[in-house]
């Protein structure tokens, strides 16, 4: 199940997985207009490629460490650590081991829920 704008209370169980990219895995957990979270796993070495887009980001680190560039400046990152991202400012990680982030978003990321690639896609791929 994908969940839907402004649903007011989420059963993480019955999300469906989406996979962006080699070694990672994201939950769209909860949206409206204004903000969007986002539940993220990545796999030992996976990279969340250098991208930018005009939403603010507040990472949370649930666990595990990163390394993290923002702005072409890097730090290693762990579990309970925070990072701010400006809009279209240039940023990516690196995961040092299995890790889990949740993403904060500002205006919700319409591109996500556009065009979300589920377990179902994946598996036909």
């Amino acid at each position: 199940m994908l969940v839907q704008k402004e649903q007011l209370f989420i059963d993480f169980s019955t999300i469906d997985w989406e996979y962006p990219a080699e070694g990672i895995r994201r939950k769209i957990m909860a949206y409206g207009d204004q903000l969007m979270a986002v539940y993220v796993e990545f796999s030992k070495g996976a990279v969340g490629a250098l991208h930018h887009h005009p939403h603010l980001q507040i990472t949370y680190i649930q666990s595990g460490s990163f390394d993290v560039q923002i702005d072409g400046k890097k730090e290693r990152q762990k579990g309970g650590d925070c990072y701010y991202i400006p809009a279209n400012v240039v940023h990516g990680v690196v995961a040092l081991e299995d890790s889990i982030l949740i993403d904060f978003f500002t205006p919700m990321r319409e591109d996500f829920i556009k065009s979300p690639v589920t377990v179902q896609e994946k598996v036909q791929q």
